[in-house]
């Protein structure tokens, strides 16, 4: 009897399954409808592979395909069958495909083994280790360099919210650019976005321009790994990603002497001793707040006015001035490894944000100041002090290490002359050793 609706409309369950080939005039071999004991229905198409191994292929659900659909799709599979295809195992293979999500936690648990290799051919960094070359532990859990623990924050807060399900394959083909653009805007306007929670340290999730970009590159990065180890991906090519627009904001020295004053005030009132003494540590390095607050208390050199900010392999010597200086050799020393460790807990302070935003309250500036703009503001103090590019570079950290740089264990001489007197100007500042009208001081030559 041949499949058509008054066929199938005729089956009733009756305790075992049932199977209705297509029969008769017209009719396509190997096409049939299953009725379960539930009621429930599917068309399939059954089949012998280039292995003569007997296969069964469940179409769609009877309701949702009609008869006639149902015969396209499998007319559609035998002629695969011919082509020496298995419609079956391609259809098991794309339910065994990694998810996205799943892709962006491989990554992550590679990257951080040291599996992962980048550009230079070297495995990107992915745990912090201690002078030693041992991880750095928090709580029993590895703590991740701030590069990778950056892309573990956008895969959690951006990527796997609206794309995790899909497949690794999704950026694939000339749709890839596409749908990640279509992602990339999404981010862009906001479609994550969480407000702070009101208890815990956790920060603001935004959108924006800038972190959509971000997130599509290191999601194409994410995507060439996995396709170079076979994972089914493959990245988006020739995705335009929004301009990043270098970031203007830093404090002026009549702000730095308001926010100063506030510090003190705090510390009166009982604020975080460790929390503002982090504060003022990333004013007057300039280093980032992750290279900085969760440094181990071996890696401050006082006496060859030096921070090293690397692992075991290399020796990066990050130059401090005489005023910061004395600021971390005066940080009390406790049974913690950290430089910084928190007031509570066996940790290091990790998001000074929450009292850095009472603190700009308090000294009456509407800036939107992050731990960042406080390297931005290393950056223009020097930049007003005259200092060239390639000076401010080395002060924070964007000098490319040359082969004499990798081998040095001293900070450039140079360089720590230059952080002397930076770090002094916000020193002063921050005292209120210096007038309020101070002449403004000059934007960063350099992105920081």
């Amino acid at each position: 009897m041949k499949i058509t609706k008054q066929t199938v409309d005729a089956l009733k369950p009756n305790g075992s399954d049932q199977v209705l080939w297509d029969e008769g005039d017209g009719a396509l071999k190997g096409f049939g409808v299953r009725m379960k004991p539930s009621g429930v229905a599917s068309y399939l198409v059954q089949y012998r592979n280039a292995a003569a191994q007997s296969r069964r292929l469940t179409l769609g659900r009877v309701g949702v395909l009609t008869p006639a659909q149902a015969r396209d799709l499998a007319a559609a599979a035998l002629r695969q069958v011919a082509e020496g295809k298995d419609p079956a195992e391609q259809k098991a293979e794309a339910r065994r495909e990694l998810t996205l999500g799943e892709l962006c936690d491989w990554y992550l648990v590679e990257a951080a083994a040291g599996r992962i290799l980048g550009r230079s051919g070297r495995p990107i960094k992915g745990v912090k280790k201690d002078a030693d070359g041992k991880p750095v532990l928090v709580d029993g859990k590895p703590v991740l360099v701030s590069t990778l623990a950056m892309d573990q924050s956008r895969i959690e807060t951006h990527v796997k919210p609206m794309i995790g399900n899909k497949p690794a394959s999704w950026f694939k083909g000339d749709a890839g650019p596409v749908r990640m653009e279509e992602f990339m805007n999404d981010v862009a306007e906001g479609k994550t976005a969480k407000a702070r929670p009101a208890k815990g340290r956790t920060g603001e999730t935004t959108g924006g321009r800038g972190v959509a970009s971000r997130c599509v590159r290191m999601l194409n990065a994410i995507l060439a790994h996995g396709q170079r180890k076979g994972k089914g991906c493959a990245p988006a090519r020739g995705v335009r990603t929004f301009k990043d627009d270098k970031c203007e904001i830093f404090l002026e020295i009549p702000e730095l002497v308001a926010f100063g004053a506030a510090m003190r005030q705090a510390a009166v009132d009982g604020a975080s001793r460790a929390g503002l003494a982090a504060i003022r540590g990333l004013l007057l390095t300039g280093t980032r707040k992750n290279e900085l607050l969760g440094l181990a208390r071996d890696r401050f050199h006082g006496q060859v006015k030096g921070l090293q900010l690397a692992d075991s392999k290399s020796i990066r010597m990050r130059p401090l001035g005489d005023a910061a200086v004395a600021h971390l050799a005066a940080q009390p020393h406790s049974d913690s490894p950290w430089l910084f460790p928190s007031d509570k807990g066996d940790g290091h302070v990790t998001d000074p944000r929450h009292l850095i935003d009472q603190l700009l309250a308090t000294a009456k500036i509407s800036k939107h100041v992050t731990p960042h703009i406080f390297r931005h503001t290393f950056g223009a103090v020097a930049t007003s002090l005259g200092y060239s590019e390639m000076i401010i570079k080395a002060l924070i950290g964007h000098a490319k290490r040359g082969a004499t740089q990798l081998y040095a264990h001293v900070p450039d001489p140079a360089a720590i002359a230059a952080a002397d007197r930076v770090s002094q100007v916000i020193a002063d500042a921050l005292d209120g050793l210096v007038a309020e009208a101070s002449p403004p001081i000059a934007a960063p030559a350099l992105a920081a």
